[in-house]
């Protein structure tokens, strides 16, 4: 039996109050200074992960108690303390391997300090995150018509570990691409080596508004706090892919916006008869791919750190997604905010994009 850790914490302070409903009677700036001080927790254990290769897996849920605000305002250091006593917590328990969820992969430097200071290996889950977010999007790029080798794509983060690398693979089949994120040293950097090694246009921005609206697809991947992309900045038809945690994508894009694709990246069907003991929103039996690329690697006995720091390459994410299909790992299909998306709703997402060009056209 292969054993694994994989780290969660609360996205707001409503998901404490769902996990620990004694926790509403709490004051919400006293539940913040609980949540700052106190220690990691077993939130579940993991059981029934079985590969077709005859592997078979259990792990744990730790919950490092801390909200994305109190991880972007509080001293790193603390942070990162509260993050190294979490992979601890997973390997008291019993795992060989750690995976570290949502911003505890952001903070400090990707993995590398937290991987220092455990005797455990690793792993962020960037590289498959980056797989199957590629796979959903060309996925979807096949269901609403849009021709990949035509398209303009703007990756948003485009300098952060999973943005340069969706970018690098992205530009194996598109046609144009605007790389967007805060630094432009950084970006005319990427920009040249894509271009260089793709013949492809690409352009940089920091204008995140202006990006969108020449994209035909859309990936958000940026480690911001807050939503960044608006409905009013979205072509009609276009594809967008929120790969982010929290969302990039305001949620204002779903609801007004009956003429844009908008899914979340990485949502994968895990093999064998899964019991989370943990609902964070996804069908039974399915994860975040930043969860399965740990869950993978311990199937695999591969008790290394796998994708640590900044610089994801493309050769990381290549053989993720081998040993991700080797052991029955496979694209859950699309999900918006919560919901199954359906072929039918891909249609009629698909004839609305078409009536909105008519009538833009007519004006």
């Amino acid at each position: 039996m292969q054993r694994f850790g994989f780290i969660v914490h609360p996205l707001e302070l409503d998901d404490m109050t769902r996990k620990f409903p004694l926790s509403r009677r709490i004051p919400e700036h006293w539940l913040e200074t609980m949540l700052r001080y106190g220690p990691p927790v077993k939130v579940s254990h993991i059981t029934g992960i079985t590969s077709p290769q005859g592997a078979e897996a259990e792990g744990w849920f730790v919950g490092c108690l801390l909200t994305p605000k109190q991880m972007i305002e509080l001293p790193e250091s603390l942070v990162l303390e509260k993050i190294i006593r979490s992979a601890r917590k997973a390997q008291a328990l019993g795992a060989r391997i750690v995976g570290l969820g949502a911003f505890t992969a952001v903070v400090g430097d990707a993995g590398l300090t937290v991987a220092r200071n455990v005797d455990i290996a690793v792993t962020t889950g960037n590289s498959y995150t980056v797989a199957t977010a590629l796979q959903s999007i060309r996925y979807a790029a096949d269901m609403m018509d849009v021709p990949l080798q035509k398209a303009s794509v703007a990756v948003l983060g485009a300098t952060g570990s999973i943005g340069s690398a969706s970018a690098r693979i992205l530009a194996r089949n598109v046609n144009h691409m605007v790389l967007v994120a805060r630094t432009l040293d950084k970006l005319e950097k990427l920009a040249e080596e894509i271009s260089a090694s793709h013949g492809i246009d690409v352009t940089i921005s920091t204008d995140v508004a202006e990006a969108c609206k020449q994209a035909d697809i859309v990936v958000a991947v940026t480690s911001a706090i807050d939503t960044i992309v608006e409905p009013e900045w979205l072509r009609p038809g276009a594809i967008v892919c929120d790969v982010a945690r929290p969302r990039n994508v305001s949620r204002r894009v779903a609801e007004t916006r009956s003429d844009v694709l908008v899914f979340e990246g990485g949502v994968v069907k895990v093999p064998g008869d899964v019991e989370f003991g943990l609902d964070f929103g996804f069908p039974p039996g399915t994860s975040y791919a930043c969860m399965a690329e740990t869950m993978i690697l311990a199937l695999e006995g591969r008790y290394e750190g796998f994708s640590l720091g900044r610089n994801l390459s493309v050769e990381q994410v290549d053989e993720i997604a081998g040993l991700a299909e080797k052991h029955g790992f496979r694209l859950a299909g699309l999900r918006s905010f919560e919901r199954a998306i359906t072929p039918e709703w891909m249609a009629k997402v698909k004839e609305n994009a078409r009536k909105a060009r008519v009538l833009a056209g007519s004006r």
